[in-house]
């Protein structure tokens, strides 16, 4: 569980004059190894060099991160592989008195600090329709899936767990699948165990409704990669509970195969799929 850390949690939103940053993963938070630390302005900074020398990433493992931006309003540093299980992170923000912009200066001088738990990495086969999770370094479970349809495939590429909801509701019209009426594509209003894998709407989540021989056999999907549940998520003896309950925001779920190509680095967090040469250069 994470506790919110001061004003760079907050919601941001600063006054006339200044500019304010929110960073991610919150203090106190437990993540995967695959998190990346990501900092969101309120504002446009159009002095990246100044706003960047003003934060600083260290880990008590050794590793080196290093910044790199997304736009004008997004700065997320990581290291060259994913953080060392049990290593501890600090984020320093020194923003005080740094104009980020003509007239627009920050206003925080605070550390964050968060701990990396254990690893874990799980390789979505669009192929061969299995999930293959891997715990320090050794299988734990290999499941069923069914991922994206082949008109509508889900992205190859690493992608990183941004967010866990119990129950969510899907409406295919917010991210772009609408019926010739224009009317969603689908509507479903009680999603259970769904893990956020992009900022696009590529979620692994428990599907009900699909028959369970359809899991490990095909892909029906618009994208999303299903794991077998039930209505209301309540038997924990499925394979979308058991993944549910062993994952963390920031592990790693890696997809191959699929032919949905590679999964943009700045859609979610996503940053592993940009080389290391590529991510250092403007640094």
């Amino acid at each position: 569980p994470a506790t919110a850390s001061t004003a760079s949690t907050a919601a941001a939103t600063g006054p006339q004059g200044h500019f304010q940053a929110r960073v991610s993963p919150t203090n106190g938070s437990t993540v995967g190894v695959g998190m990346p630390v990501s900092i969101a302005f309120d504002h446009p900074v159009t002095d990246e060099r100044a706003v960047e020398a003003a934060v600083q990433v260290t880990s008590s493992s050794g590793q080196r991160a290093v910044g790199h931006w997304f736009g004008p309003s997004r700065l997320d540093f990581r290291p060259q592989h994913y953080w060392k299980a049990g290593s501890d992170i600090t984020v320093t923000l020194r923003t005080a008195g740094v104009e980020g912009a003509p007239g627009r200066t920050g206003t925080q001088d605070e550390t964050v600090r968060f701990h990396v738990g254990r690893s874990q990495v799980s390789t979505v086969d669009a192929r061969t329709k299995t999930m293959t999770v891997v715990r320090n370094g050794k299988v734990v479970n290999t499941l069923p899936v069914s991922a994206g349809a082949a008109a509508t495939p889900t992205y190859d590429g690493q992608m990183v767990i941004s967010q866990k909801l119990p129950v969510t509701r899907m409406d295919g019209a917010t991210v772009g699948f609408t019926g010739a009426n224009g009317k969603a594509a689908y509507d479903i209003p009680d999603v259970p165990h769904a893990l956020r894998l992009s900022s696009s709407g590529t979620f692994l989540h428990g599907n009900y409704w699909a028959a369970r021989s359809a899991f490990g056999a095909v892909n029906t999907s618009h994208g999303c990669i299903g794991l077998r549940d039930v209505e209301g998520g309540g038997d924990p003896s499925t394979p979308a509970a058991w993944f549910y309950d062993h994952s963390l925001v920031g592990d790693v779920v890696i997809v191959k195969n699929s032919g949905g190509g590679t999964i943009d680095p700045a859609n979610g967090l996503s940053d592993w799929n940009m080389p290391w040469q590529t991510w250092v250069q403007d640094s």
